[in-house]
């Protein structure tokens, strides 16, 4: 007899239980509209974050309201975690929730616990869960960065506030500073390094990849973790960033946000890859049409790949800034010259307006990394004043005489080209200096023979160029190495390789008016009639001896004297 009371209150909880998950998920299916409705071209990035922002919030009802619905012991804590703790949910991100108990369950409080996560999926969210205690959380956050990083960024949602409070506390005398700077930093080297080190991939992964959200995460990670600040702004205020530079990772963060925003949305599932076959879909979503010069997924690619060099190249300076504070300078600076030194392995300038006194040197300081190969790269504090000072490169600099001599001394030296080539162009001063270069940075080639932005390709043929001039390389292309060993002016080729493609998406033939370009730079700089033709008809004619080479029959006279006639061969 005394069994029947407790099933009819059983199946009178279940049935509740049921209306309100029913609530829910009709709930959450009616706000669904409002976090997959695409935006477009015109949307301001900053919308993106409202959605989020909403999306979180509807989430944070529904799990509280099933939390209360099922009536989760008092002493329990329910706690977002990772992007969801962050307080930003994408479409088809996890909702990735820690569940903080006291101690091991009972039988009830198991059922529970398993009623609550099966619930999560009734109701349509793609739950990530964990149930430990504090003692578990310490343990397994000291034995995993990821589960410490993720704990970082916890939040309340419902339950007991002072379990979760001695959670904080318990992890904050677990977290050593440095040793989680170096870890991060450490995980950021591995994943760009799976990322082959470049944001410009054909399809990149815009949450993973250099340059893409995940880069900014770290810095918020470290930063959090050293007290240095929870924002850009806060970091600002800390002296990390300038406000103009905050301001700038502010509006490339909202920009990544929004691509993958709507990847999401256009896809209809978690896809934070920029594939190749969804690219001209995502871009026409967004609003983007063709011109006769550029496919709409190419203007789109070249607003993502700009983005993520920004990110870059703050992230840089951001991360030297933030190792400075917490470890502190090595060494003693090492004069270079009167303009720059050697702080930590590094080329610093010797005081803040080097450039402003003479815009020269920021040219002269690739020199100057090419001749002290020991250099490992630039400080933040170079980097920062490159970036800013780069607006002094203008007609006037491009004009002065001392400039070009500079630039063309730059393609001369016996190493480092493609290295500091590579980081002209990452620190925008490539661009300014060669406004035909800057037009293409970050510019797509919507095709599968072309895996890099034309930037990027370019910079790829001067660094294969430069493999056939080193005795390294002379067993993969004995014969190209060969030739080149014979030929005293190698820069020259160099000229012709940055130039070759950058005519590239203004419609027209490519080669016809990269030749144009070609012949004005040569003139400006001061190359004579021969080089300067040489130069000239590499760059018009890069496609005929492609062709040549990849196309037609080499076993064919006829195809042989026509190429021999084009290039003028000397009599043999």
């Amino acid at each position: 007899m005394s069994e029947k009371p407790a099933t009819t209150v059983n199946k009178s909880a279940a049935l509740d239980l049921n209306v309100v998950r029913v609530s829910i998920k009709t709930h959450l299916k009616n706000q669904a509209h409002q976090w997959l409705t695409p935006f477009d071209q015109n949307t301001p990035a900053s919308a993106v974050e409202a959605v989020l922002k909403k999306r979180c919030e509807s989430v944070d009802e529904a799990l509280v309201s099933l939390w209360n619905a099922i009536g989760m012991p008092k002493q329990y804590s329910l706690v977002a975690v990772g992007g969801y703790g962050r307080g930003e949910l994408f479409p088809f991100s996890d909702v990735d929730v820690l569940i903080l108990i006291d101690k091991e369950p009972d039988e009830i409080n198991t059922e529970k616990l398993e009623t609550f996560c099966g619930s999560g999926w009734d109701i349509g969210l793609e739950i990530g869960h964990s149930v430990r205690t504090t003692a578990q959380c310490v343990e397994e956050a000291g034995k995993d960065i990821t589960v410490q990083t993720a704990l970082v960024e916890s939040r309340l949602l419902a339950g007991n506030s002072s379990n979760f409070k001695s959670l904080n506390s318990s992890l904050k005398n677990l977290l050593e500073v440095k040793t989680f700077f170096r870890k991060k930093t450490l995980e950021l080297r591995q994943r760009h390094a799976k990322y082959q080190e470049t944001p410009y991939s054909l399809e990149p992964n815009c949450k993973e990849s250099p340059g893409g959200l995940r880069d900014l995460h770290v810095i918020l990670w470290v930063c959090r973790a050293a007290n240095l600040g929870n924002s850009w702004a806060e970091m600002a205020k800390k002296g990390l960033i300038t406000p103009f530079e905050a301001a700038k990772l502010r509006n490339n963060e909202r920009t990544l946000k929004k691509i993958r925003y709507q990847l999401h949305v256009t896809t209809g599932r978690r896809e934070d890859r920029l594939v190749y076959d969804v690219q001209t879909q995502l871009a026409e979503s967004l609003g983007y049409r063709p011109t006769s010069a550029k496919r709409s997924s190419e203007q789109l690619m070249q607003q993502y790949y700009l983005a993520a060099k920004a990110v870059m190249q703050l992230n840089t300076i951001l991360l030297q800034n933030i190792e400075l504070s917490i470890f502190g300078a090595n060494a003693e600076p090492v004069v270079i010259d009167n303009e720059f030194q050697e702080t930590d392995s590094l080329l610093d300038i010797r005081d803040d307006d080097v450039f402003a006194r003479n815009p020269s040197a920021m040219l002269r300081a690739f020199i100057v990394m090419q001749q002290n190969p020991r250099l490992k790269g630039m400080s933040a504090r170079m980097l920062r004043q490159l970036w800013h000072s780069r607006v002094k490169i203008n007609s006037e600099f491009r004009k002065n005489p001392v400039n070009k001599a500079l630039f063309i001394e730059f393609f001369k030296q016996p190493q480092g080209i493609v290295h500091e080539l590579r980081r002209m162009n990452e620190t925008s001063v490539l661009g300014r200096y060669l406004p035909v270069f800057r037009k293409i940075v970050g510019q797509m080639q919507h095709d599968l023979f072309h895996v890099y932005t034309v930037d990027q390709h370019i910079l790829t043929v001067v660094r294969n160029l430069r493999r056939f001039t080193m005795a390294e390389h002379a067993h993969e292309y004995p014969y190209c190495s060969q030739l080149m060993a014979n030929f005293d002016d190698h820069w020259l080729l160099y000229v012709a390789a940055l130039f070759h493609d950058v005519a590239k998406g203004r419609g027209g033939d490519h080669s016809v008016l990269g030749e144009v370009d070609a012949r004005k730079f040569c003139k400006d700089h001061g190359l004579n009639q021969e080089n300067t033709d040489l130069v000239a008809f590499l760059v018009k004619h890069h496609l005929t001896m492609s062709n040549t080479a990849q196309k037609k029959d080499l076993s064919d006279v006829e195809v042989l004297k026509e190429f021999a006639a084009l290039v003028k061969l000397p009599a043999t």
